[in-house]
């Protein structure tokens, strides 16, 4: 089984800054054929901007559901969502694209880059989505690449880097915007041991330099890098509480 160890050092918790993100009796229903799916059942969460926050919750539990009501990929059945006091419940698509390309940056599991375009192209996306001009776009996407380690390379496309250094690419491309969250999924299953070790030492990194993180994980040994955990099952908040 793969493991990612964590350490027994005691750890800095940052103190909370301003609510970014405010949840209160969030439901999601899905109908397939005849049948209504409960993928939440009435949610409550909040999450302040310096948190480092792991979900959790085995499959069928709504955590993916979750996930994409956090991230503004999905809209809630009903409930009430707030993102940096802006009302995500009643947004329309454009709305919610803007919020998702200037507030959240996404890591994904299986990284999402573009395989013909190099490194730097590739933190430039966000950028160029926000409309910022060239020389500011190059700059921005060279200096969040030189933040995870990379800025010898900056010209190589996604086959010539490793997995760590693809997963790097795409937590640049998350950094690149500024955004109020970081929103992690499952960063390090496509990732060996050693490597996914690195990569959890970089968003502690992260953590300390300011950044609100939120990893969505099935793996224990994952979730315990976080300062919080919260746990879902049957589309409700099983527990929340420290790491």
């Amino acid at each position: 089984m793969r493991t990612v160890s964590s350490s027994t050092t005691p750890r800095a918790v940052r103190p909370p800054g301003p609510l970014v993100i405010d949840i209160e009796g969030v439901t999601k229903l899905y109908r397939m054929g005849a049948e209504t799916i409960h993928a939440l059942r009435g949610v409550d969460l909040r999450i302040h901007r310096n948190e480092y926050l792991a979900i959790m919750g085995p499959s069928g539990s709504g955590k993916s559901t979750l996930m994409n009501m956090l991230g503004c990929l999905d809209t809630p059945t009903a409930g009430h969502y707030q993102f940096a006091a802006k009302n995500v419940a009643v947004m329309i698509d454009d709305e919610l694209a803007d919020i998702r390309n200037r507030e959240i940056g996404f890591v994904f599991q299986s990284f999402n880059l573009l395989p013909r375009s190099d490194a730097l192209h590739n933190v430039e996306l966000p950028l160029i989505y926000a409309g910022l001009p060239p020389a500011e776009r190059h700059a921005r996407a060279r200096e969040a690449l030189e933040n995870v380690g990379l800025g010898d390379r900056i010209h190589h496309k996604p086959n010539e880097l490793s997995g760590g250094q693809r997963q790097r690419v795409a937590i640049a491309r998350a950094l690149v915007n500024r955004p109020s969250i970081i929103l992690a999924d499952e960063p390090t299953g496509a990732l060996d041991s050693r490597t996914g070790v690195e990569i959890m030492s970089l968003f502690e990194q992260l953590y300390e330099q300011g950044n609100t993180l939120i990893i969505v994980t099935h793996e224990e040994d994952i979730a315990r890098h976080a300062r919080r955990i919260v746990r879902l099952r049957d589309g409700l908040i099983e527990s929340d509480g420290p790491a």
